[in-house]
C-alpha cells in the first residue's frame, strides 16, 4: 500500500512510468522484497516523575555528514527514528519547560534497532543536560542472534588473501564449509578470486547456500548456485552484521541466516588511505626439519595487495563522495604433480620393464618377455612403431614430456599467478532535510590464467576464466511526516564468467584424427593403459563457456 501511494503522489508523467515498472518487479518472481541495511531508534521520553512528555522535538545528528533526522513524542511519549545509516550520533530532545537533553557518543550498528529513553528535567529550554555515553545500545525488538564485526575488527583482525567473507568464520555461528552439497557449489561457473572470489559458508547450521547477502541493502547473490557474489576489500567496508536464528519476515529468501554489508560513505571531512600487504616466504622464519632429517619446503608464495581509498564532500552538508581500489598480484611455484609418461624405450618399442600393474605405476627388476595378440614373441623384445597409431605418437612426442625415469615418472605443476582487480564508488546526495540519496557501483575483475607452452599439455589440466562481477545500488529516504518513512532501493548485478584454455592449444584433429572438431583448441584425453596412473590432458571443466546472470531488484519499506 505504502509503494502505491508513494508512486500516486508523484506528478509527471516520467515518475509514474517509472513506479509502475518497478510495481511490476516487484510482484514479478525474480524480484525480492528485502530489508534495507538500517538501523531504528524508538524510546520514551518522561519528565523527572516518569510521565509522559507529549509532543517533545527530538532530533538526531549525524556526526559526520552534520545531517539532522527528527522525530516528534506521541501521546505516550514515544517517538521513533527510521532508515537511518550505521554511524556516529548526538541525540537531542526538547520541549517548553524543560531543559534540552543532549546525548553525544551514540554509535549505531548495522540491522540494530536499539531503544534509548530520555528523562527530561525541569528548566528553560536554553539550558541543557548533556550526557556523554560510549556504552553500546540495546537491541529491544528483535529476537535474532546477531553479531556486528566493525571496521576496527575488519581492519586489524587477520584475514587471508584480505577476504572479508572469511571474517564470517570468526562470528559465533558462522562456519566456512566445503562439504554440505557435496562442495560443489563454487567452481569454474561462479566469480572466483583470491581477494572476495564466492565461497561456501554455513551459519547456525544451515546449508552452504542458505545464506542470505545484502550490500548496502541490495540483493548480493549468486543466482547460479545462491552463494555470495564478491565483497569489497576491507578498507571499503564501514561494517556488516550477521543475524540468524527467529529472523523478521521482511528478509525472506534464505533461511540459515542474513549477512547485511555496509560500505563506506563520505563525511564533510576529507580522509582516506593508502595501503600495501606483502607476503612472501623468504621473510618466514626457517622451520625444523623432521625426525628424519629432511628440511621443509619454504613457502614460495609471493603476493601484493596494494590500492587505497579516498572519501569527503562535493558541497558541504549537501554531497559527498567515495572511492577506493585494491589490485591482488600473486606468484608461487607450482605444487608438484606426478604423471607418468613415455620414456625414450617406450618410445622405441621396449614396454619390458614398465609394470601396469602397479597402482602408481612402477617397472620390473627384470625384463618381460613382449608377445603379439597371437602369443609370439616380439623380435628383439621389442613392438614395432610401425604399429603405433600416429595420432597416439604424434602427442607423445610433441605434446607430452619425454620421461628420463625408467619407471615414467614425470613431475609437473600448474600456473597459480592469477590476478584481481576491485574498484568502487560511492555518492550521497541531501537532497533536503526530508530526503537522501546514495548510489554505490562496485566492480571485481579476476583472471585465472590458461597458458600453455605448446610442448608441455601436462599442465593444461585447469581452466582458464575470466570472471567479472558488477553490482550497482541506487538508494531514496524520503520523511512523508514524523512518523512515516519510505525507503527505496534498486539494485542491478551482472556477473560474467568466460571459460575456456588457452588459445593456442590443440584439438584431436591437429593430432591427425579424421573427425569433426567444434571447438578448435580443447583436448580432453585420460590415459591409464600402462603405469599404472599414466597422465591427463585437459579437464572436464575447461571446456569452454560463458556464464552469464543478470539480476533485477527493487525493494520499498
Amino acid at each position: 500500500m505504502l509503494f502505491l501511494w508513494s508512486c500516486k503522489s508523484l506528478w509527471n508523467r516520467a515518475a509514474v512510468l517509472f513506479c509502475a515498472l518497478a510495481l511490476l518487479a516487484v510482484m514479478s518472481p525474480r524480484a525480492m522484497a528485502q530489508a534495507v541495511a538500517v538501523v531504528e531508534v524508538d524510546g520514551h521520553v518522561t519528565d523527572p516523575t516518569g510521565q509522559a512528555i507529549v509532543g517533545a522535538q527530538i532530533k538526531i545528528i549525524e556526526a559526520d555528514k552534520h545531517l539532522t533526522h527528527t522525530a516528534v513524542t506521541d501521546n505516550t511519549g514515544r517517538f521513533a527514528l527510521q532508515e537511518l545509516p550505521p554511524g556516529a550520533y548526538r541525540l537531542e530532545a526538547s520541549s517548553a519547560g524543560f531543559k534540552t537533553y543532549v546525548q553525544t557518543g551514540i554509535i549505531l550498528q548495522v540491522g540494530s534497532n536499539p531503544g534509548i529513553n530520555i528523562r527530561m528535567q525541569i528548566g528553560a529550554v536554553t539550558e541543557s543536560v548533556e550526557v556523554v555515553s560510549n556504552a553500546g545500545m540495546v537491541e529491544t525488538k528483535e529476537s535474532t542472534i546477531g553479531q556486528v564485526v566493525d571496521h576496527e575488527r575488519l581492519m586489524d583482525l587477520p584475514m587471508n588473501g584480505r577476504n572479508l567473507a572469511t571474517l564470517l568464520e570468526g562470528t559465533g555461528a558462522g562456519t566456512a564449509t566445503m562439504t554440505l552439497n557435496g562442495g560443489d557449489l563454487t567452481g569454474s561457473k561462479n566469480i572466483q578470486g583470491t581477494a572476495g572470489g564466492s565461497g561456501q559458508f554455513s551459519v547456525a547450521g544451515s546449508q552452504a547456500n542458505g545464506v542470505n547477502f545484502l550490500l548496502d541493502g541490495g540483493d548480493n547473490n549468486d543466482a547460479f548456485s545462491n552463494v555470495n557474489l564478491p565483497i569489497p576489500f576491507p578498507d571499503a567496508v564501514q561494517e556488516f552484521n550477521v543475524q540468524t536464528s527467529a529472523l523478521p519476515a521482511q528478509y525472506g529468501l534464505h533461511p540459515g541466516g542474513v549477512v547485511n554489508i555496509v560500505t563506506k560513505s563520505g563525511a564533510n571531512a576529507f580522509h582516506g588511505d593508502l595501503f600495501e600487504f606483502f607476503r612472501n616466504g623468504d621473510l618466514n622464519g626457517r622451520q625444523k626439519g623432521d625426525q628424519y632429517g629432511t628440511q621443509p619446503i619454504r613457502d614460495s608464495l609471493k603476493r601484493n595487495q596494494f590500492g587505497g581509498t579516498v572519501g569527503g564532500r562535493i558541497i558541504r552538508d549537501k554531497l559527498f563522495f567515495f572511492g577506493g581500489y585494491q589490485g591482488t598480484r600473486q606468484r608461487s611455484d607450482p605444487a608438484q604433480n606426478t604423471a607418468y609418461t613415455p620414456t625414450a624405450a617406450a618410445l622405441l618399442g621396449d614396454f619390458s620393464l614398465l609394470d601396469g600393474a602397479k597402482a602408481n605405476g612402477g617397472c620390473l627388476a627384470t625384463a618381460r618377455t613382449l608377445k603379439n595378440p597371437s602369443g609370439t614373441p616380439y623380435p628383439n623384445n621389442q613392438i614395432p612403431t610401425t604399429t603405433f597409431d600416429t595420432a597416439g605418437l604424434k602427442l607423445a612426442t610433441t605434446y607430452i614430456p619425454l620421461s628420463t625415469d625408467p619407471c615414467g615418472k614425470t613431475l609437473f605443476g600448474y600456473l597459480a599467478n592469477n590476478p584481481d582487480d576491485e574498484w568502487i564508488g560511492r555518492v550521497d546526495y541531501v537532497v533536503s532535510s526530508k530526503q537522501t540519496f546514495f548510489g554505490r557501483y562496485f566492480l571485481y575483475d579476476y583472471t585465472a590464467q590458461s597458458i600453455f607452452d605448446g610442448k608441455n599439455a601436462l599442465t593444461t589440466g585447469t581452466a582458464g576464466n575470466q570472471d567479472r562481477s558488477e553490482t550497482m545500488t541506487i538508494g531514496d529516504t524520503y520523511s512523508i511526516s514524523p512518523t512515516l518513512v519510505n525507503a527505496f532501493h534498486a539494485t542491478f548485478d551482472r556477473r560474467r564468467d568466460n571459460r575456456g584454455t588457452a588459445a593456442n592449444y590443440f584439438s584431436p584433429k591437429d593430432l591427425g584424427v579424421n573427425m569433426y572438431v567444434a571447438i578448435p583448441n580443447y583436448t580432453q584425453l585420460t590415459l591409464t593403459s600402462y603405469s599404472g596412473g599414466g597422465f591427463a590432458i585437459g579437464c572436464g571443466t575447461c571446456a569452454p563457456g560463458n556464464f552469464d546472470i543478470n539480476t533485477y531488484q527493487l525493494a520499498d519499506d
